[in-house]
């Protein structure tokens, strides 16, 4: 059984948050939120993105880094990162690890990633690009990690309808 969690630290954007959220509950992942946010989670854009999700996504706020990782001890982080040397397929992801993304307009802190250089990962992209949306982003390696989990616990068979271009 796969319980992935995906962190966010310091989100900026509650549209992003919403989807993430929409996906987390989708994928039976938990959310976890590093302050500040830059919005409220009443917000009706968060409520708006993540449609009639919202009210069940699994969500842990903490009110700094150090909030979340005290709650967290031994937690194993991947942390998503332009700077990242290893891209987000070379990794193997536990059943229980946490796949932490940085605010949209800095990412995750210098300081914090020197001190995980080995947790570091990213997703490829063309030179001249800064980032991908975050909520993209986290969607790519979250996909990542259940799939090298085998989909755990997600329904995978008789979910294929048949299209039909006669209508």
């Amino acid at each position: 059984m796969a319980n992935l969690n995906i962190v966010l630290y310091e989100p900026e954007i509650p549209d992003n948050t919403g989807n993430i959220g929409r996906t987390c509950v989708a994928t039976g992942t938990r959310l976890h939120l590093i302050e500040p946010l830059k919005f409220q989670l009443t917000d009706k854009a968060v409520k708006r993105a993540g449609m009639d999700y919202w009210k069940d996504v699994d969500v842990t706020r903490y009110i700094n880094w150090q909030d979340f990782l005290e709650k967290n001890p031994g937690a194993k982080i991947y942390m998503a990162t332009t700077k990242g040397r290893r891209l987000y397929t070379e990794v193997l992801y536990e059943p229980d690890c946490y796949l932490m993304f940085g605010k949209e307009s800095a990412g995750i802190p210098e300081e914090i990633l020197k001190e995980y250089p080995e947790a570091c990962i990213r997703i490829p992209m063309v030179e001249e690009k800064r980032s991908l949306n975050l909520s993209n982003a986290a969607a790519i390696v979250l996909y990542e990690a259940l799939r090298q989990n085998q989909f755990a616990d997600m329904k995978l068979e008789g979910q294929l309808h048949q299209l039909s271009w006669e209508d």
